[in-house]
């Protein structure tokens, strides 16, 4: 017995070598795929001093820096026009080992001056981010002082774009060292402010969303120093976390949203709306605040001339806020994990009103923060609202952007999106600017959960697969996702959003497994919360968390174009009798290595799916196994649920005699 069975292994196992042999020398030339490009040695790059770990966390020695505000604005409506006018302080703290000889800072509102680099470089036909046509666009900086131990001077700073440089009169010292930048200065409110802020008229007045509205911090960090590529539109922003403290002044008949914790309702909101915000705040049930009838009523705003609205939020990377005679104003409770309480909120004109439309928003924001804090990390802050405006979609900390007539799943999507960056890049602090598919990315990832989540699924499609679509887009793309945002081609980047996202679907559902993805995508967000990671952060954290090293998938990813297509070539039953095996021969014909699942069914009606490990593609492009059949092959299928962004599956599929 044991004789024969060993010699019927033997003559398999030089049958599969004579077959694998044979296989490798007939390689078609439509092979593109080269084992040692994929599995090679890769180093990523890193950051001396040990700021940065070999295992993805913040080193022994990371440092950033950090900035803090008080910024009194005021919005001034005329029939010529509406601008702003402000005072910010910023207190800098140089926690680098470094001497700063200078400072540099953001000037975000010059993306709308006419000369500005943004819009010198926008097509001809214009796009999402148009800057143009905005003559009265850019800040206008009437001075800048600067007070360091106990000295305080005036500066003339040097504005270069959207970028100004204040050069000291000594250097700022390293490892806590603080300084303050005075700066007052004002600019005329764009009307389509690049798709991030604006102005849009409705019937009972302006909605005026307001960001990059002040003057701020570059960040200097432990890679680049001084981070100083310019604001042109597409790629967003990198900042430095620190406490806000602001004071908002309006024409009084205005009801005024912001980022973070509002300090003085008493003194801006009326009786009614004091008991409506209480009662909001401990209600699970949306609560109007300020109704649909009471929009433009006296009694709704029963103050004269101007109002200050008082806001501060404490350790974040921004601030943003919104003001208009035409708000409707409702809230709902917010219940985290820990026990604490927060709101949400709503603020839009009546044109926006209606159960199918904007009536349901403080219902969709409430869900989206309770899910993601359950699911990823507790919202650190007590309160966030939704404003309807100009903006299609658009994110700040606390408070979110999104168009004005958008209804029911349109309306979600956009909610569920936008809310969702707080999380990615508001808590997780990456740059926005250099790495777009850090936030857009890992946030449309997260995405898919709050919709499968939210009301039993009530937006969510199962039969939806998104590697069909970045599979089409694959096809033709130029650009890798490592381009920076003003390198990206303008048709191209949603493959930040929407690429990512499947890279992180394929390592989950395909490479890893949920739990042990989960695990380690929850480790890199624990470690790097407010703080600055960068890619090979990212990758270090999978790999060290996930016990597997990922490389093999983040290099082709991230930094290529590559493609994936994987195809079956032939089946062989071992001595011409399917009952001893059949030899399969797969086949990995693009530059891309996956893991392959293949869906068998044999003739007597059994069914199986297999799962082969990446590693089959680790010495060649070709793989023959046996797989021990029991009756003729029926049919054959490479990734039966189209998780993968397969580029030709026609030839995925095996139908036998």
């Amino acid at each position: 017995m044991r004789n024969s069975k060993l010699n019927y292994l033997l003559s398999a196992v030089g049958l599969l070598i004579s077959a694998v042999t044979a296989s490798a020398q007939s390689q078609p030339d439509s092979i593109k795929y080269n084992h040692q490009d994929v599995f090679g040695p890769i180093t990523w790059p890193v950051t001396g001093g040990g700021t940065r770990s070999a295992s993805g966390q913040p080193g022994e020695h990371y440092w950033q820096n950090r900035a803090d505000y008080l910024i009194k604005a005021t919005l001034n409506e005329t029939p010529q026009d509406t601008t702003i006018t402000g005072e910010v302080t910023i207190s800098y703290t140089n926690n680098s080992p470094d001497n700063l000889d200078h400072l540099w800072l953001q000037l975000d509102q010059n993306l709308f001056k006419p000369d500005s680099r943004g819009g010198a470089t926008t097509p001809l036909g214009g796009d999402r981010f148009d800057v143009k046509g905005f003559s009265r666009g850019g800040y206008h900086i009437e001075s800048v002082s600067v007070i360091y131990k106990g000295q305080t001077y005036k500066v003339e700073p040097v504005i270069t774009d959207a970028r100004m440089q204040v050069r000291l009169t000594s250097p700022m010292g390293p490892k806590g060292e603080k300084i303050q930048v005075k700066i007052n200065y004002s600019f005329s409110i764009p009307f389509y402010g690049a798709d991030r802020m604006g102005r849009k008229k409705f019937k009972q007045g302006y909605v005026y969303e307001i960001a990059q509205w002040y003057p701020r911090m570059c960040v200097y960090d432990d890679v680049e120093g001084w981070n100083t590529l310019p604001y042109m539109g597409l790629g967003e922003f990198y900042c430095d976390y620190g406490d806000y403290d602001y004071y908002i002044t309006a024409p009084a008949n205005m009801t005024v949203v912001g980022s973070g914790d509002m300090l003085n309702s008493a003194q801006v909101l009326s009786a009614t709306q004091q008991s409506r915000l209480a009662e909001a705040k401990g209600s699970d049930k949306t609560v109007m605040i300020i109704k649909p009838e009471e929009v433009g009523e006296t009694a709704t705003h029963p103050f004269k001339g101007n109002l200050t609205w008082h806001f501060k939020m404490l350790n974040t990377r921004d601030v943003s806020w919104a003001a208009s005679t035409a708000f409707i104003l409702d809230g709902a409770k917010v219940n985290f994990p820990s026990g604490r309480k927060g709101i949400a909120m709503s603020a839009y004109p009546v044109e926006s009103s209606g159960n199918n439309s904007w009536g349901r928003s403080t219902e969709y924001l409430k869900n989206s923060m309770e899910i993601y804090s359950a699911k990823y990390f507790e919202y650190p802050w007590n309160s966030a609202v939704n404003v309807s405006g100009v903006a299609l979609g658009m994110e700040y900390p606390g408070i979110i952007f999104c168009l004005s007539d958008l209804k029911n799943g349109s309306l979600w999507g956009d909610i569920t999106h936008e809310i969702g960056h707080n999380w990615f890049p508001m808590i997780v602090g990456s740059n926005e600017r250099k790495y777009m598919w850090m936030d857009e990315g890992f946030n449309t990832f997260i995405n898919q959960y709050s919709t499968e989540k939210f009301n039993n699924g009530e937006y969510f499609d199962s039969k939806v697969r998104p590697s069909r679509g970045i599979a089409r887009f694959m096809t033709n793309a130029k650009d890798p996702l490592m381009v920076a945002p003003e390198s990206m081609g303008l048709n191209d980047y949603g493959q930040y959003y929407n690429k990512t996202s499947l890279g992180l679907d394929m390592l989950r559902n395909v490479v890893l497994g949920p739990d042990r993805f989960d695990y380690a995508f929850h480790e890199y967000i624990k470690h790097w919360a407010f703080k600055h990671p960068l890619p090979y952060d990212f990758f270090r954290a999978m790999n060290d968390a996930a016990g597997e090293d990922l490389n093999w998938f983040f290099k082709p990813w991230f930094f290529t174009t590559d493609k994936i297509d994987q195809a079956i070539q032939s089946v062989k039953y071992v001595n011409g009798d399917a009952k001893n095996g059949a030899y399969i021969t797969l086949v990995n014909k693009e530059k891309m290595a996956m893991p392959v699942d293949l869906k068998i069914t044999q003739s007597n009606g059994k069914t199986e799916i297999l799962h082969l490990p990446v590693n089959i593609w680790q010495r060649d492009a070709v793989w023959t196994f046996i797989y021990p059949s029991t009756s003729t092959i029926q049919a054959m299928e490479i990734d039966p649920d189209r998780q993968l962004p397969d580029v030709d599956r026609k030839n995925n599929v095996y139908k036998g005699n």
